[in-house]
């Protein structure tokens, strides 16, 4: 009866991480960074961090586990919560390169927190929370999108520009493919907001997207100073 027992313990354990696993597989992340001009000249406008106004740079939104059809998981531990301790020693870099702009004006926690808890979650069974943190800065650090665009003439000055000469600037620096978000500004005009590139799954090297998020961009588009 002991070996029975035993068996149907080891069992139920072997089924709750094959579940566990199943619901944290995912095929490659999106790695996102925005461009802060362009989160702040909406009509919903934007606060600066307690910290100060960030760099004009572009900033880290995420790291995002996705699917090859375009799906994505999400929130998929609600056990693993974020926890400031275990990222303490990466505290001002990502203060400096993920920085809140959303309102009221924060340290960037909340922020930290809603991007731990639903996105980086489901990447938890190959990177645990300070490594999920460690592998956004470390991709931010190797890809410089504002020095790619200035090399190609391509400036943040509130001039317009082809959304394909942006997309061919980013190409050429980084060897990758990049998908081009856009929003509106107070008059409604399209302009540069988010740029989308592909990782693998280690979270370490950029690769060709499977897929591509929906959503397009006017043929011109607006590069608001910041």
């Amino acid at each position: 009866m002991k070996t029975s027992s035993s068996t149907l313990i080891k069992l139920l354990v072997l089924l709750y991480l094959s579940v566990l696993s199943v619901s944290q597989e995912f095929d490659f992340f999106y790695f996102v960074q925005q461009w802060p001009g362009s989160y702040c000249d909406t009509v919903k406008s934007c606060c600066y961090p307690t910290t100060g106004k960030p760099e004009a740079d572009f900033g880290i939104h995420g790291l995002w586990p996705n699917y090859n059809d375009g799906n994505y998981p999400s929130n998929c531990d609600a056990n693993s919560t974020y926890d400031p301790k275990k990222v303490a020693d990466l505290r001002s870099g990502m203060q400096k390169n993920w920085p809140t702009l959303a309102c009221p004006s924060g340290s960037g926690v909340a922020f930290w927190a809603h991007e731990w808890e639903k996105h980086g979650t489901c990447s938890e069974s190959i990177l645990d929370q300070h490594g999920y943190f460690q592998a956004a800065l470390n991709l931010r650090r190797q890809v410089n999108l504002l020095q790619a665009l200035k090399n190609a003439g391509i400036n943040p000055d509130g001039e317009s520009y082809s959304l394909i000469s942006i997309r061919s600037a980013i190409q050429e620096a980084v060897g990758f493919t990049p998908w081009i978000e856009c929003n509106a500004d107070t008059s409604r005009n399209s302009q540069l907001y988010q740029i989308y590139l592909c990782v693998d799954t280690s979270g370490k090297a950029l690769i060709d997207c499977p897929v591509f998020p929906r959503g397009k961009c006017d043929s011109e588009i607006e590069f608001p100073s910041f």
